[in-house]
């Protein structure tokens, strides 16, 4: 099997975690190598995610490194084994590969949770809504970049819609939903948009109103998305350098506690659903 030239976030995900087990177990890569009759190229790039290896591969290695947690084997060996060509690869040469990514570690995750300060939370945006936050970006997209986000957008709520959603629970300030990222109707047709989804049980919506004491989370915007298994977690940032994806546990730790710690500012679900209605009509 040739070596991949662009490997998904998955991919090199599975690679990150075999290496984990094997510095976990002590191992160099040419001594795995030479365990498996391979060469050290070869295992850098199964490490790199740009190489394949089976699922019946990664078991033999996870008994040499003596790994014993069955439940992460299996789960690495079923990622092995996914030749899944999802909707999101009709973008790729299209989009950047981290909106592939993004949808991609969406439609895997067993469980979503998300903090947003500043916008509508992704998921849940309406197209318009959704075509004049990326017709802020700079430098400016031409309408053929732009449509095309729009539309990711959309296709990415599948997750959280149909007959087996993903559980997702979002925490949103009141900033996001009071501010006018188009013209009254396009906000007043986002916050119905939200309404829907949490009245018809597909999602858990909490807010932190402006004038809530307990929140210094101003930045606490946020991803997180559930594996099969804890340690297959991935977190999403972003910031003024990009979009980063987070696998390493003491930061899926840190985002854990920051999800706890901005919660605790939150309304309740129901509270904040009567806030939402309250919001809708003002506008």
């Amino acid at each position: 099997m040739p070596p991949r030239s662009h490997p998904t976030a998955r991919q090199v995900r599975l690679g990150t975690e075999l290496r984990r087990l094997r510095e976990a177990a002590g191992l160099k890569a040419r001594e795995v190598a030479a365990f498996l009759n391979s060469t050290s190229t070869q295992m850098s790039q199964i490490e790199a995610g740009i190489g394949g290896v089976s699922g019946e591969r990664i078991r033999r290695l996870a008994a040499h490194y003596g790994c014993m947690n069955q439940e992460l084997i299996e789960s690495l060996a079923s990622m092995a084994g996914d030749r899944t060509r999802g909707w999101w690869e009709d973008y790729r040469g299209v989009l950047p590969p981290v909106n592939l990514d993004l949808a991609e570690t969406e439609h895997h995750a067993t469980y979503l949770r998300e903090i947003v300060v500043s916008y509508a939370p992704g998921l849940l945006q309406t197209p318009d809504y959704a075509r004049a936050v990326f017709g802020y970006m700079r430098p400016e997209l031409p309408d053929s970049e732009l449509t095309p986000r729009v539309e990711l957008r959309m296709r990415r709520r599948a997750v959280i819609e149909g007959d087996n959603p993903t559980p997702y629970e979002v925490i949103v300030h009141e900033f996001a939903l009071r501010i006018r990222v188009a013209d009254r109707r396009v906000c007043s047709a986002q916050l119905r948009q939200i309404l829907d989804h949490v009245e018809q049980g597909q999602v858990t919506v909490r807010v932190i109103p402006i004038d809530q004491d307990g929140f210094g989370g101003a930045g606490a915007s946020m991803m997180y998305m559930g594996g099969p298994v804890p340690q297959l977690d991935t977190g999403l940032r972003e910031g003024a350098t990009g979009t980063a994806f987070i696998d390493a546990e003491p930061q899926l730790e840190t985002l854990r506690t920051l999800f706890r710690k901005v919660e605790a500012a939150t309304l309740d679900p129901t509270a904040s659903r009567d806030f939402i209605h309250r919001l809708s009509k003002e506008l």
